[in-house]
């Protein structure tokens, strides 16, 4: 990763370390913390791509045109990137980690033909509490993308309502990023455990029998 300048965000900033857990209590809270990490994103020339829940796709671009973001213009110019979890983690109705690795490999800047310095995505998670994938792939997956952000200098925040997971899965995907976000706040997660342990562990977790699906 070539040496960029840190990113403002909720009340820190975003240094070399930028896959984040953001956990939020409601949409309120929610947007109050990502809307100026978003707006900076323009204003920086940075491409911003969007991972959403699709009933909340209407709802997200009146929250960015109301903080004063042009979503028509952006998005006819490419610089915002609209898309669903159903198309991005789900396509065929399943979650498949290295499909995933794929996808997520081409939206690197890195791999963009230089036509963004960095991307800022943000990704809606609520679609892994439907009880579709098992909670412990989609975990494993957190984990191994780390590898890719470690060579891209995108800030990739990974949204979670902590109304919809129980203790011990935030746990488990508390562990899988180096930053997070707790009561609107960015800070270095102190649960964070590189890939090369945690993989380790969740798969002699999962030989076990004790790798089931929690929410």
């Amino acid at each position: 990763m070539k040496q960029t300048p840190p990113i403002p965000f909720a009340g820190s900033q975003l240094g070399e370390a930028r896959h984040v857990c953001a956990f939020f209590n409601s949409s309120d809270e929610e947007y109050r913390v990502l809307l100026p990490f978003i707006k900076d994103g323009f204003e920086s020339g940075h491409k911003a791509v969007h991972v959403l829940n699709p009933c909340r796709c209407l709802d997200h671009v009146q929250w960015l045109d109301a903080a004063g973001i042009d979503t028509t213009a952006t998005q006819r110019s490419g610089q915002l990137e609209l898309r669903t979890n159903l198309e991005v983690y789900l396509q065929d109705g399943r979650f498949d980690q290295d499909r995933m690795l794929e996808v997520f490999e081409k939206l690197a800047s890195g791999n963009d033909n230089g036509n963004y310095p960095l991307s800022r995505i943000v990704c809606q998670m609520d679609w892994v509490a439907d009880g579709r994938p098992q909670i412990d792939d989609v975990v494993e997956f957190e984990s191994r993308v780390n590898d890719i952000w470690r060579r891209n200098d995108d800030a990739v925040i990974c949204v979670y309502d902590l109304a919809k997971f129980g203790g011990d899965t935030i746990i488990d995907i508390m562990r899988t990023h180096p930053m997070v976000i707790i009561g609107g706040i960015l800070q270095t997660n102190p649960f964070y455990v590189p890939p090369e342990v945690f993989l380790r562990e969740i798969r002699e977790r999962r030989a076990s029998g004790f790798g089931s699906a929690r929410t």
